[in-house]
């Protein structure tokens, strides 16, 4: 058996992983006065000695050069009504944080009405393929019991319990 066409198995990836579901949630930073944001789904918990979490970043993304210059960046985590908030951020442009409601927050952009919100500084970062993965140290923290948000088959919905 012969291996798979590189682009039949990147299609073929693409299409194991939107089965998948994965939470969604918006990794900001400041550009001094200005926001930044990106929604991202590849995020998770990594240690809680001491308390800290993991996203993955494109290399090429601007997002990902402020948070190696000012070490710091917030994960706001969404809650299931704000799909609409993943869209906005999710697409190109400066001006993502149009109409949001924000505030900064240990030094990064915290979105109001985030259900989860962490501020973190950058402890490490490795490069893997095309991506970063910055590891942070938890900051600050806030958490309240909502619905999430998630990302399936290629669309946002939300868990729902068995």
């Amino acid at each position: 058996m012969s291996a798979p066409q590189t682009t039949d198995l990147t299609a073929q990836f693409r299409d194991a992983m939107a089965t998948v579901c994965t939470p969604v949630a918006v990794v900001t930073a400041m550009d001094g006065e200005r926001p930044h944001g990106t929604t991202v789904s590849a995020f998770a918990s990594l240690s809680m000695t001491p308390p800290s979490l993991l996203v993955s970043l494109d290399q090429g993304s601007e997002l990902l050069s402020l948070i190696l210059e000012t070490g710091i960046f917030g994960v706001n985590v969404l809650g299931s009504m704000q799909s609409a908030l993943a869209a906005q951020f999710a697409r190109k442009g400066k001006d993502k944080f149009l109409d949001v409601a924000w505030q900064v927050d240990c030094g990064v952009p915290r979105i109001a009405g985030v259900p989860h919100w962490v501020a973190a500084e950058v402890m490490d970062t490795t490069t893997v393929a095309d991506h970063t993965i910055v590891f942070g140290r938890a900051l600050a923290v806030e958490s309240r019991t909502v619905p999430p948000l998630t990302y399936h088959g290629r669309v946002f919905g939300t868990h729902a319990a068995l």
